[in-house]
């Protein structure tokens, strides 16, 4: 909604401060109840059955395995350099956030996770149970914009620098190799199979809740402020548009059309974006069984 006009100065200001208070009043009570879940997942179930997921929890939870190191503030410590390297590549306003994230979630983790009673019967419905606790903790996180650091960080830069490489190349990768690490730390390859059960159940709430596919999203949109929009998610998210000229059905007014291709946990921005740019703006976003191109899936040869 446009407020030039209608309000003063002053009442725009208190307006505008409005905005941001609610905006992350929001993003602290999805970062404690996503934080809440996930530590319910890792610490609960995964912790005391034996296994490490991937990611740098994972890591975190191996550390302690073998050290007794709290999980939360390792894979804090271990977070911390990965952000400083992603810094030229994500941007400052992103990380704050997910510096946020990872305090809560470090908080959560160590100090009021521990709590509870953790699940310590059998490991197979550990890995399954714990991996949807984990994705609807982390499903939770993504929808308000943020993430919780770890592999989420080195999959995104890496798509920066490497685009042809797909979510799933480097998300295997990197996952992959830690989960791989609990053969020689655990003594069993059991532990690796419940890694890989739940990455596999988190992964798939994680879809389910965000309502998203493996593909990606398209949103289409709708709007005159299309060249705004369209700086913005250039900068912010690293994507380019396509746009098309378009006609009202009745008005006959030329209006633009801008189709957007996106990975899933981008959507939640696009959507801010949009909102804060164009309260007039349509929004459509579409399911993508495959995009290929510069920063999906590589052409076939």
């Amino acid at each position: 909604m446009k407020t030039k006009g209608l309000f003063g100065r002053k009442e725009r200001e208190a307006i505008d401060v409005r905005l941001v208070l609610r905006q992350q009043t929001r993003q602290l009570l999805f970062d404690i109840l996503g934080s809440i879940f996930y530590g319910i997942g890792v610490y609960t179930f995964a912790a005391h059955a034996n296994f490490a997921p991937g990611g740098i929890t994972g890591a975190a939870v191996i550390i302690n395995h073998l050290f007794k190191f709290p999980i939360g503030t390792t894979a804090l410590l271990l977070n911390i350099p990965i952000v400083l390297l992603s810094l030229k590549y994500l941007g400052g306003h992103y990380l704050l956030k997910t510096l946020q994230t990872l305090a809560v979630n470090a908080l959560l983790m160590d100090v009021i996770i521990p709590l509870f009673p953790y699940y310590t019967g059998n490991p197979l419905l550990a890995a399954l149970f714990g991996g949807g606790f984990s994705g609807i903790g982390l499903a939770l996180i993504y929808n308000a914009g943020s993430c919780t650091g770890g592999s989420d960080l080195i999959i995104m830069s890496m798509r920066k620098l490497r685009p042809h490489m797909s979510l799933g190349q480097i998300t295997l990768l990197i996952d992959g190799s830690l989960i791989l690490l609990g053969v020689p730390v655990y003594g069993s390859i059991d532990a690796v199979l419940y890694g890989v059960l739940f990455t596999i159940a988190s992964t798939l709430v994680i879809d389910m809740m965000m309502d998203g596919f493996v593909g990606g999203k398209m949103a289409l949109i709708i709007s005159n402020e299309h060249v705004k929009i369209g700086n913005a998610i250039h900068s912010g998210l690293n994507r380019g548009a396509t746009l098309l000229r378009g006609e009202g059905m009745y008005t006959g007014a030329e209006r633009s059309v801008m189709l957007c291709a996106c990975a899933k946990q981008q959507l939640p921005q696009i959507r801010k974006i949009v909102s804060e740019h164009d309260q007039d703006a349509m929004l459509i976003v579409l399911d993508n069984r495959e995009v290929r191109g510069r920063g999906f899936l590589p052409h076939e040869d």
